[in-house]
């Protein structure tokens, strides 16, 4: 079986994690604009990750035989810097129309501020006029309210659930956002968030329909094999090969590919990689030899 993380910060993450993932069936991968850890202070800053969302990343991704793409937008985090937001969000265009954007996102709230909501609003819009779906980051923090919270702000600016992804969910948020019709994420994070064994538990009660299974793999403790392991869980405790494809697989898809960017036609060929090629003068073996090697990556539903 072959897998998609639609949400993983590969920009965190070392080769050796890119070669792992792709041994574990990993074929595709969604890398959402994010917090980095620390604020960021200019608005250049800004301008040199995306930069490496949309050229670096794609190039080091497709490198270990994985086709990668992004979401781009102003993380909740970081949008209560008003006079940065500002320069971000002229950005925020520029970027949004590239070849291999998905979506707008990861946005919504964190502290649930003002100026959160100010420039969620701002995001939702601009996904509207560029008919991008939306990835919404829930906060860690009062985190039921602050979902439904941004359900109702989605639903005000008359945007299609089916064109949302709402992550970061738990036992406490799912059925309300599968009640409203979201795509309804799950982040597989170490000991926070959502663990694998409680997410065969949420599959095993809600099913398989509107489901997404996920990492957010980036620079803290956490896993970029958390899709296909707790895939196999899944199979290992009775769930069906159908629902593991849908919750691993094919929802993904059939969300972000209403993009016109995400297609499975992309990655469902033979790649034949050779590591000597190329971007801006940089290849990733960094003068060591020269490595080639072919995947097939024909989807075995």
């Amino acid at each position: 079986m072959q897998y998609i993380d639609p949400h993983i910060h590969m920009v965190s993450r070392t080769t050796d994690d890119y070669e792992a993932m792709r041994a574990a069936g990993i074929v595709a991968i969604i890398e959402p604009a994010f917090w980095m850890g620390q604020p960021r202070t200019s608005v250049g800053s800004f301008q040199d990750y995306f930069n490496s969302l949309v050229n670096w990343e794609r190039f080091r991704a497709s490198q270990f035989g994985i086709k990668h793409y992004c979401t781009i937008g102003l993380n909740s985090k970081e949008a209560n810097n008003e006079a940065l937001a500002e320069q971000v969000m002229d950005l925020l265009p520029l970027y949004a129309s590239k070849e291999g954007v998905v979506a707008i996102g990861e946005i919504g709230y964190d502290d649930q501020t003002k100026a959160e909501d100010k420039y969620f609003r701002e995001q939702i819009e601009l996904a509207k006029q560029l008919k991008l779906p939306i990835m919404v980051h829930t906060p860690h923090r009062d985190k039921k309210n602050g979902t439904i919270r941004s359900m109702d702000v989605i639903k005000e600016h008359g945007v299609s659930p089916s064109m949302v992804v709402i992550d970061h969910n738990n036992e406490e948020t799912v059925k309300a956002v599968l009640d409203r019709g979201y795509w309804t994420a799950f982040t597989i994070y170490p000991n926070t968030k959502m663990g694998n064994k409680r997410m065969v538990e949420i599959v095993k009660q809600y099913g398989s329909e509107r489901i997404i299974v996920d990492s957010s793999a980036d620079w803290g403790v956490s896993d970029p094999l958390a899709v296909p392991k707790t895939a196999s869980l899944m199979n290992e405790l009775g769930i069906s090969k159908q629902d593991i494809h849908l919750t691993c697989y094919k929802n993904a898809l059939d969300v972000y590919g209403q993009s016109g960017q995400f297609n499975e036609a992309d990655w469902m060929k033979e790649i034949t990689i050779e590591n000597m090629e190329l971007l801006n003068g940089n290849s990733v073996l960094r003068g060591q030899e020269f490595v080639k090697k072919t995947y097939s990556n024909i989807i075995e539903n």
